[in-house]
């Protein structure tokens, strides 16, 4: 690792008390895509072992980060998940982005929601329901599986090969209709064809006569953990149909990026960290 990313890496762990060292170092961990050892922390943070090993065994006795594998290497823990998923059902841009779903559904005339990845699930943050009287309802907080909903394929899509193994194992890839993808070659060559066209569908794959499809919301840089979909009764929702609620689709997820960035003002957030 070179001195200047060193450097920089250990400045993200300053803070005036020891929590707020703490809390640097879960900064650290939360950008990782995979597991991580006390080593590795100590080869790119370039802080002693002894005080990192103390800092890791602090999270790990509060359920922040739990041990994985021959348990030298460290995850995520459970009630870490918990605390930001909490935070993406509870932020205060609730409002805003709820907004934007309304009138989506209001042109499209069709159920929305808006879906963040969470382990190996999909996380339905908003959801508008169409005022049609044949719906499949789900509300927020409604958790469904990655490989067979149109986010979630999106959310796999932008994931490494590695954490995309590790998350489809074959007995993840549960078949819940007779549309399911089940195989690693058939869901390799289903997000080939997502990262391609810039969308991604569930037609039936998770529940019979239900059809998705789903966008990513861009993002300022690195990959997107936000998605907007519209969702229908197969009877009224297949072919030209599902495609032409693509261009509102795309709009929306614009108009919910650019709320991101005017709550998050990313060029203030490099120049802060260009000046440290």
């Amino acid at each position: 690792m070179s001195l200047a990313r060193a450097v920089s890496a250990a400045t993200k762990l300053d803070g005036d008390t020891p929590a707020i060292r703490l809390f640097s170092l879960l900064e650290v961990i939360a950008e990782k895509d995979q597991y991580f050892s006390l080593q590795g922390l100590v080869e790119e943070l370039g802080l002693p072992k002894p005080t990192l090993h103390r800092m890791l065994q602090q999270l790990h006795n509060a359920g922040m980060i739990q041990r994985d594998g021959d348990g030298r290497h460290y995850s995520t823990g459970v009630r870490l998940r918990r605390i930001a998923e909490n935070l993406m059902l509870n932020n205060t841009l609730h409002g805003a982005r709820r907004n934007v779903l309304r009138a989506l559904v209001s042109e499209v005339g069709e159920s929305g929601n808006i879906t963040s990845c969470s382990g190996n699930e999909v996380l339905y943050l908003e959801r508008v329901e169409t005022p049609a009287p044949l719906r499949f309802y789900l509300h927020p907080g409604s958790r469904v599986p990655l490989h067979c909903s149109a986010s979630g394929k999106l959310f796999l899509m932008q994931m490494s090969a590695a954490q995309r193994k590790r998350l489809l194992v074959p007995s993840a890839l549960e078949k819940y209709t007779e549309k399911t993808l089940v195989t690693s070659k058939a869901m390799d060559a289903e997000l080939k064809r997502v990262a391609s066209e810039g969308y991604a569908l569930d037609v039936e794959e998770f529940l019979p006569g239900l059809t998705c499809i789903a966008v990513l919301v861009p993002v300022h840089e690195g990959k997107s953990n936000l998605a907007v979909a519209i969702q229908a009764p197969s009877i009224r929702f297949h072919g030209k149909r599902i495609m032409s609620c693509l261009p509102a689709l795309r709009q929306a997820a614009q108009e919910l990026a650019n709320i991101e960035a005017d709550n998050y003002p990313h060029e203030e957030i490099n120049q802060e960290r260009k000046k440290s």
